[in-house]
């Protein structure tokens, strides 16, 4: 199954397209270019899959395989492997890595560091990633955000910390938006709406509800747009338009390039991950 000599084409994955120094590293994978079978395959007859998750099921040995695939195109064998737990918890990824070395797993959501060479990464299915780094590259930062965390402050939380490692404002932070479950998908009931209102900024409330359709059926039922509920909270941040990227997939719908919990129920994970070069 295993292939050292086997590499991760830097095809499989998504660059963001962002004007910042070139110290800044990262990517999002997607599910091809891996050793994964069916139904953690890779989207096409035959394909190996890039199953980036142990806890899905899938071959431990494929999975090991395939995130040595994926930290090939970065500078480390290691990166800040999360139990993530959808909440605002933030670490070091430098802590996150060094207590992977001892056998130790750290339930957060969120990595950042100011390091070289030290890779930040969130695992997704279907929630949303966004990365941040500053103009310079001083600092980086991933985070996983699923409804809750993205409701409980996980992006303010990781832009907060992104932009004290580096030494700026948050309004000069860039982020960018990896694929997640698109608006025409993501369908929830009237609590997410609720929960959501509750915790957005008075100016901000109108639009917080405007990023929810009305899909009918009783209990009402919603289709959020998670891409707009995270700009909202970038721009709460201070980050105009200009400074936010991505958020242009739906993992849904995208079914040969994307894995996807709500489709599939028994599916892979994918990772965006995010470096300082030297």
């Amino acid at each position: 199954m295993t292939n050292p000599t086997a590499v991760l084409q830097a095809s499989n994955c998504l660059w963001p397209h962002w004007k910042v120094s070139p110290r800044v590293r990262a990517f999002v994978t997607t599910r091809a270019g891996g050793v994964s079978e069916a139904p953690f395959d890779g989207g096409a007859p035959g394909a190996g899959g890039l199953n980036l998750g142990f806890s899905t099921g899938d071959s431990p040995e494929a999975v090991a395989e395939n995130r040595r695939r994926a930290l090939g195109l970065t500078p480390s064998h290691h990166a800040a492997w999360l139990e993530q737990i959808h909440g605002t918890q933030v670490e070091d990824a430098r802590a996150v890595i060094d207590r992977l070395v001892l056998g130790e797993r750290t339930r957060a959501d969120a990595s950042v560091t100011d390091r070289a060479g030290v890779v930040c990464v969130a695992m997704t299915a279907d929630c949303l990633p966004v990365l941040f780094c500053d103009d310079d590259g001083r600092a980086v930062g991933a985070a996983h955000a699923g409804w809750r965390g993205l409701a409980g402050g996980v992006i303010e939380t990781t832009g907060e910390r992104v932009a004290r490692l580096a030494g700026v404002s948050t309004s000069n932070l860039n982020a960018f938006l990896g694929p997640a479950i698109g608006p025409a998908a993501f369908e929830v009931g009237e609590d997410v709406l609720d929960a959501f209102v509750a915790v957005a900024q008075p100016a901000r409330r109108d639009a917080t509800r405007a990023a929810f359709k009305a899909a009918g059926g009783a209990p009402a039922k919603y289709f959020a747009d998670i891409y707009a509920l995270a700009r909202l909270r970038l721009a709460d941040l201070g980050l105009d338009n200009t400074r936010i990227h991505g958020g242009t997939h739906c993992t849904v719908t995208e079914k040969t390039r994307f894995y996807s919990y709500r489709r599939d129920r028994v599916t892979g994970r994918m990772a965006a991950m995010i470096w300082l070069n030297p």
